[in-house]
């Protein structure tokens, strides 16, 4: 189903294009060496936030501070040329990529834990109103509808607006968000799945998390798009 309408929202808007490098793509969106040059998480990774780590067991930094989410899945490394496709989806409007990242995350939950909810990360109005669009929604929605899971972004809501994540240094992030949250409403038992398009530290979802749990929430688990790794 996600392929099927990645597939043909691509061909309308790019006409057989590959959205990186404009060659021919046929009904796809990327050209088949685009699509294997996406950098995908391979290889064993804590479960808890899909980092690298031997055997697939939980890392040891996931040991000593445990987060308040309880799992995540991750589809690719936040590198060339999937930051192209984030970026472009992010800050250029590009939405016919939603489907096409809702595909690629979709491939990775074969098998997961079933989820009671899909809550899109959410994003502050001002930012809302500027940018026109949510990204996470967007791929959310395609995503919900393949897993057959409800689509819940009214479940949280940002109260507090914050400072762009990514301009700042990594041990500054959890302050930033914290208290930035409020669940929309009791959640006594439920399993909630958070979509994001990138996890770089893991502060926003952590802090969502950490809120979906005080509302009475069983479960958290991210999926996310992509994942930063570590310097160096």
């Amino acid at each position: 189903m996600l392929a099927r309408a990645a597939k043909t929202l691509a061909h309308w808007v790019f006409g057989g294009s590959c959205f990186l490098c404009r060659g021919a793509a046929g009904a796809g969106l990327l050209c088949a060496a685009c699509d294997a040059d996406l950098p995908r998480l391979e290889g064993p990774s804590c479960p808890c936030c899909a980092l690298p780590s031997p055997a697939g067991a939980r890392c040891g930094r996931c040991l000593a501070q445990p987060p308040p989410f309880d799992a995540t899945v991750a589809a690719l490394v936040y590198g060339f040329p999937a930051d192209v496709l984030l970026q472009a989806l992010k800050f250029h409007g590009e939405l016919a990529l939603a489907p096409l990242l809702a595909q690629l995350l979709g491939g990775r939950l074969a098998g997961t834990e079933p989820v009671d909810w899909l809550l899109p990360v959410p994003i502050a109005r001002d930012r809302l109103r500027e940018r026109g669009y949510n990204q996470s929604l967007e791929i959310a929605r395609p995503l919900a509808r393949a897993m057959r899971v409800a689509l819940a972004p009214q479940l949280c809501e940002r109260v507090r607006d914050t400072p762009a994540q990514t301009g700042l240094p990594w041990a500054e992030r959890a302050a930033n968000v914290r208290g930035a949250f409020r669940a929309s409403g009791a959640l006594a038992g439920a399993r909630v799945a958070v979509l994001d398009d990138v996890m770089t530290t893991g502060a926003t979802l952590g802090e969502i998390a950490a809120t979906l749990k005080r509302a009475g929430a069983a479960s958290v688990v991210n999926w996310v798009v992509a994942r930063t790794l570590p310097p160096g």
